[in-house]
């Protein structure tokens, strides 16, 4: 009986750090991210002013030139989507590039329509945790030269233009809204 009440203890104690540690873990890595960190600044708007979701943003970004004929401007529009609850993929930034538009077409077309003009995601980020992207989690895809999007490594370049879209493009954005 004595021997009982030790195993119940001992399989209490254990079910406790199970779960128990990876929140206290958790916790601890979220306090160590630095305010300044884009991610973590979106998530404390969008959890503050929207309650923690955020489905089907569009907004439009910058031009670029056309990397097959550099004459041509390309330009980026972005799809945004935030749940707070989600665990995998809680924030998600889909960026799809079309031609450059004429003053008419900005007029006559608002953001949504004019992503769904483009014909698939050229970029794709996700992240879990607030942090640097390519933390553990964190998903980069990429559209290949002649297929669908595919994991990619993040590398420095990709690092500083998902902050950019988050820093110049989808931050004020929301702010305004």
């Amino acid at each position: 009986m004595r021997e009982r009440k030790y195993m119940v203890a001992a399989l209490a104690a254990v079910g406790l750090l199970v779960f128990a540690a990876p929140s206290a873990w958790a916790k601890k890595k979220h306090e160590s991210v630095n305010p300044d960190d884009p991610t973590y600044r979106l998530y404390q708007l969008l959890n503050d002013s929207s309650g923690g979701k955020l489905t089907d943003y569009y907004l439009l970004a910058n031009l670029y030139p056309d990397p097959l004929d550099p004459s041509n401007e390309l330009q980026r529009v972005i799809c945004v989507e935030y749940d707070k609850d989600r665990y995998f993929g809680r924030l998600r930034i889909m960026v799809r590039s079309v031609g450059k538009l004429t003053p008419e077409q900005l007029k006559t077309y608002d953001a949504r329509q004019i992503y769904d003009f483009g014909e698939s995601d050229n970029i794709k980020y996700e992240k879990i945790n607030p942090g640097e992207l390519g933390e553990t989690g964190d998903l980069y895809l990429r559209v290949s030269a002649d297929g669908p999007l595919t994991t990619v490594p993040v590398t420095d370049e990709a690092r500083q233009d998902y902050d950019m879209l988050i820093t110049k493009y989808i931050l004020p954005a929301l702010q305004k809204k």
